[in-house]
């Protein structure tokens, strides 16, 4: 695994611009490099990517550093940290999507490991944070063909293009456009999301049998629309 992962870190390496472009959207190019917030897409100058330079050895492409946190690493890395991929396999597999590389045959007797369903606060916040505003987006839309004509630029709601969805454990993993809606405590923190998947050609849910669903702790939190004040 380790060969073949190298192999998949050194070809991300070869297009780190595009990498950077599809998984920090919200960074920027500076010179060789590209800057971005950290690993979760946050907006911000904190974490540099090595857009050029040799395959091996000191200053190698692709190669981040966040100087806030002093994780480092390749972008094969960043992508496992970026999607929460809690096993470097399901990394392995985003990068062969990314670089339209066909998946290796499985091997006899290796079962990747399940993810937890729950899902953790911190996957629910890092996911939402690689999302972006809900302006022009899918989410826009489906919201309107709704008859919600109110505001729609609250910090509660994000869009991400590509979220992933499981019918059932044992199903393939699939990849939507979806609204996320930000859970949160009394004191702000996010604590959990909401997903609801959309269809990418019409402004509607995905047709899937659960369009929508949780991730993270939302027992006594809300997804919230300004100040409550009195009674909400």
């Amino acid at each position: 695994m380790f060969s073949q992962a190298g192999d998949l870190a050194r070809r991300l390496a070869r297009d780190a611009e595009a990498v950077c472009r599809h998984y920090l959207s919200n960074g920027r190019r500076r010179g060789r490099y590209w800057v971005a917030g950290d690993v979760m897409n946050t907006p911000g100058r904190s974490l540099y990517v090595r857009l050029h330079g040799p395959e091996y050895g000191p200053g190698a492409a692709g190669k981040w550093t966040d100087a806030a946190t002093g994780e480092h690493g390749d972008l094969l890395d960043l992508i496992r940290l970026n999607r929460d991929f809690s096993h470097p396999g399901e990394a392995m597999d985003e990068a062969r999507s990314f670089l339209c590389l066909p998946r290796p045959p499985e091997r006899c007797g290796f079962i990747a490991p399940k993810r937890s369903e729950g899902g953790s606060p911190e996957a629910a916040r890092r996911l939402f944070f690689s999302g972006r505003p809900i302006a022009g987006t899918q989410a826009e839309a489906y919201l309107r063909a709704r008859a919600i004509t109110c505001r729609l630029d609250w910090p509660a709601l994000r869009y991400h293009p590509s979220v992933y969805y499981r019918e059932a454990e044992d199903a393939p993993l699939q990849r939507w456009p979806a609204l996320l809606a930000a859970v949160t405590d009394l004191g702000g923190t996010i604590t959990g999301i909401l997903r609801t998947w959309l269809d990418p050609l019409r402004p509607a849910k995905a047709p899937l049998a659960d369009p929508r669903r949780a991730l993270g702790a939302l027992l006594g939190n809300g997804v919230r629309f300004g100040t409550a004040t009195g009674k909400l």
